[in-house]
């Protein structure tokens, strides 16, 4: 169907909205609660266009285009609509975006500067309701919150958590818990999507950033490990292309900040192989609780504990990488150097919101004290080096420290939804056949869809794998299983849809192209480098030898495993 935009001949697809049209064109058209791919809530109606012959002006979001319509993007009436929506925003959010977090990522903030709103127009409305401070991985400030509805649904539609909700209607709305609790007693699994959607400092990740820079400042044996997924996302807040890798200059960073030892937590991505092809070998061949599903990502893991505590057999015993290594460095790194574990600093750079709840769980440390004892968020990251005054561009590139600095390229795909089974089959081909198995690539698992699935044939065994990312995903795979499928063995789960690239603390991406650069990265970085295989990792095998014995053995069990239980209501958190 044809129609006019601006003047312009256009043409549109079958039930789709003017805005979709808009976007696609390439015209631009603000929006505040508007989410791709979900149907439309039309909730802040400041995507209104102007349509001749409307009555009135029209939300573009919800909108259908229909042959010959004329439409205006940016006439002076809408234009005029649009800054008074801005203004009445403003007239019950708080002025402190001198102090705010969420700057200069806020979305209000930079849409009242384009539409040049200067002044407050309507008096103050406070709705006095508290700042929820009880999460260990999120700050929520109702004061800030515009209704938009973003995270609720991102919390319900996209993760089947459904922790927050608006609660009563009309003016007296707002968006909060049920019963009007904390998150910390909610169902809440800390994943942090909420913040990744949230288009003003309503929701954002509990800062550990004093508390790094103060143990810095002390002189303690500070320690740092960073994620697979960083070193191709933290560019994004330096203003660099999305997927740039920049692991060797941000480990200079960590230097200069003045962190002791810099590690590479794709080290115990490629130990946590050598466990889970262990564990999942050995379940195929004796029986075991099939299917085995992974146990990386804390968000799912608290997920199954909350929602499915009878699938808690299924989950695999290993702890995550960053606890993996956690263990190491406050056990045979600490013995190796000569340091008392609690002389150690221990800190994590970490894509992810619910690895701030992970290092908090009472089974993750030993004596009452936690092998981690900071994480710290990719914006987290990128605010100290700021802080610091360090120019990423000026560095010259240095390597991590070893022993827990080698990796493979298999431990670094551990930062895209699917990574972790590749590199799982990778090592479980070569534990089960005795051969490598060369440079396949296993393209049915790869990509940012939510469900993947295929059969790896592994000597006579046909093997049935799942990777599904986002946990609204993973129910529906959960109850397909409750409801008798048998034809998978292993299964991939990642709490963020796409995976850490896309986690609750990485730089906030406005659309799929940057996540999609930095899943782009990585395999990149497998496909270049030369040693891709978890168990072709010599400092693993070394660690073995020296201090661990065997994969799944009695030391490497006391400390790289770990067990789960029921969540009940009362201690959610």
């Amino acid at each position: 169907m044809k129609l006019t935009v601006n003047g312009k001949e256009l043409e549109a697809k079958s039930g789709e909205t003017i805005l979709t049209l808009l976007k696609r064109e390439g015209v631009k058209v603000p929006t505040l609660c508007h989410m791709e791919d979900m149907l439309p809530s039309g909730a802040c109606r400041l995507c209104v266009v102007e349509v001749e012959g409307a009555p009135g002006l029209v939300p573009s979001c919800s909108f259908p285009a229909a042959e010959g319509m004329k439409i205006h993007t940016n006439s002076p009436r809408v234009i005029n609509a649009r800054k008074t929506i801005i203004e009445l925003l403003l007239g019950s959010h708080p002025d402190d975006c001198l102090y705010c977090a969420k700057q200069p990522s806020c979305d209000l903030s930079r849409l009242s500067r384009e539409y040049g709103v200067t002044k407050r127009k309507f008096p103050v409305i406070t709705r006095r309701r508290n700042l929820d401070v009880s999460s260990p991985s999120i700050v929520r400030d109702p004061e800030k919150c515009i209704l938009c509805g973003k995270c609720v649904r991102v919390c319900e539609e996209t993760q089947g958590v459904a922790c927050i909700d608006f609660i009563k209607r009309g003016s007296s709305a707002f968006i909060g818990c049920a019963f009007d609790s904390s998150l910390n007693v909610s169902s809440c699994v800390n994943c942090g999507q909420c913040i990744n959607v949230c288009p003003t400092g309503a929701l954002m990740e509990k800062s550990s950033i004093q508390e790094v820079m103060d143990a810095l400042g002390s002189g303690k044996y500070a320690v740092v490990q960073h994620a697979p997924a960083i070193s191709v996302s933290l560019a994004e807040e330096f203003g660099l292309p999305a997927g740039t890798d920049v692991n060797g200059v941000m480990t200079a960073a960590f230097r200069k900040m003045g962190f002791k030892a810099v590690f590479d937590t794709s080290f115990s991505a490629d130990l946590t192989i050598m466990e889970e092809a262990s564990e999942l070998v050995e379940r195929v061949k004796t029986g075991g609780t099939l299917p085995m599903m992974t146990s990386c990502s804390p968000g799912w893991i608290k997920y199954v504990e909350s929602f499915y505590p009878e699938m808690t057999a299924n989950l695999s015993t290993c702890k995550s990488p960053q606890q993996m290594l956690g263990a190491l460095i406050k056990t045979s790194y600490a013995k190796n150097k000569g340091l008392k574990p609690s002389g150690i600093v221990s800190v994590s750079i970490m894509p992810c919101t619910a690895k701030k709840f992970e290092v908090t769980r009472p089974e993750m440390g030993r004596g009452g004290a936690a092998d981690i004892d900071y994480v710290l968020t990719t914006r987290e990251l990128a605010q100290m080096i700021k802080l610091f005054g360090i120019d990423l561009k000026a560095l010259t590139p240095q390597e991590p420290d070893l022993p827990f600095g080698e990796r493979t390229t298999a431990g670094k795909l551990f930062g895209a939804s699917g990574g972790v089974m590749e590199a799982a089959l990778r090592t479980a081909y070569f534990m089960l056949t005795g051969k490598e198995l060369g440079v396949v690539k296993f393209e049915a698992i790869r990509g940012q869809a939510g469900v993947k699935e295929a059969k790896v044939k592994i000597g006579d065994l046909e093997v049935g794998i799942a990777v599904v990312s986002g946990l609204g995903n993973a129910k529906k795979l959960i109850e397909e299983i409750k409801g008798g499928r048998k034809d998978l063995h292993f299964i991939e789960v990642m709490t963020c849809p796409g995976g850490c690239i896309n986690g609750g603390g990485q730089p906030f991406a406005r659309n799929k192209a940057a996540i999609a650069e930095r899943m782009r990265a990585l395999y990149t970085i497998d496909s270049t480098e030369k040693i891709r295989t978890s168990h072709s990792n010599k400092a693993v095998q070394q660690l073995y030898k020296e201090f661990l014995g065997k994969p799944l053995g009695e030391k490497s069990h006391h400390l790289l495993h770990t067990k789960y239980a029921r969540r009940k209501p009362a201690d959610m958190a």
